[in-house]
């Protein structure tokens, strides 16, 4: 199994995750002419695509994935309530509403949602397993929970969230209510919190942690070095998505 980030941040957020011959889009923040580049500079194209699945309905995840499923018919996966919130006309795409609790396949991958603490409708993240190896996807989670951490255990590569440094985040520009909203437990996880969380869950498989959705004004990488470094696991590498150039493909082998 291998995955990618095509850029993640507040401006747009998007993974592929690839086993064999099935590959999926996490999410498409990006227009088609933007997912289309960012998918050409990791060797893919819109046809390569088994499907999009969608963690949730806030633009950044969302402003592109019907207008790509569309015009290539991509089939999208995504929960009942994020559906009801768009408000799209289901002819528009190939909807297929999954239960937020019941793990389902495509292709060679296993996916087992996992419902979260955001301020969406039904938000999920994505936990996947093909030929013995798991990696997890957690982001847009405002405060981890005993479940969600259960969920993420024994992952052999995970893509994670550190969205603000606190002290950044209370001295920023931002105006006081989206401090609240992006601070708040219904919002994005901090420096400490995915320190926490780390120190919380079994790294025993863990081969790499790939730390996404960084705010450029709340955040810097070398504070999320050191806030999760005493709960990082001697035997994972440590890698950072950015906004324009996302990822290179990451690798997890057996």
């Amino acid at each position: 199994m291998r995955f990618a980030s095509l850029g993640s941040g507040s401006k747009g957020n998007s993974t592929l995750v690839e086993s064999q011959d099935t590959c999926v889009m996490v999410d498409c923040g990006f227009g088609i002419k933007d997912a289309c580049r960012r998918l050409l500079s990791l060797g893919k194209t819109p046809e390569d695509l088994s499907a999009i699945l969608v963690t949730h309905e806030h633009s950044d995840h969302w402003k592109g994935v019907v207008p790509l499923a569309r015009k290539f018919s991509i089939p999208v996966f995504l929960t009942s309530g994020c559906l009801r919130s768009r408000d799209v006309n289901s002819a528009r795409a190939d909807f297929n509403v999954i239960d937020s609790h019941t793990p389902f396949t495509i292709g060679g991958l296993r996916v087992t949602p996992v419902p979260v603490p955001h301020d969406a409708i039904e938000p999920v993240q994505y936990v996947f397993d093909a030929n013995g190896l798991k990696l997890g996807i957690l982001t847009d989670i405002g405060h981890t929970t005993p479940f969600v951490e259960s969920q993420y255990s024994f992952c052999h590569g995970l893509l994670l969230e550190a969205n603000y440094d606190q002290d950044m985040l209370n001295n920023g520009p931002y105006p006081s209510f989206l401090k609240q909203r992006v601070g708040g437990k219904f919002g994005h996880l901090s420096n400490d919190q995915l320190g926490g969380f780390l120190g919380n869950i079994d790294q025993t498989n863990l081969q790499v942690i790939l730390i996404g959705h960084v705010s450029e004004k709340n955040n810097h990488i070398e504070k999320v070095k050191v806030a999760i470094d005493d709960f990082v696991s001697a035997r994972g590498s440590l890698a950072f998505a950015s906004q324009e150039a996302g990822s290179v493909w990451i690798e997890l082998r057996d």
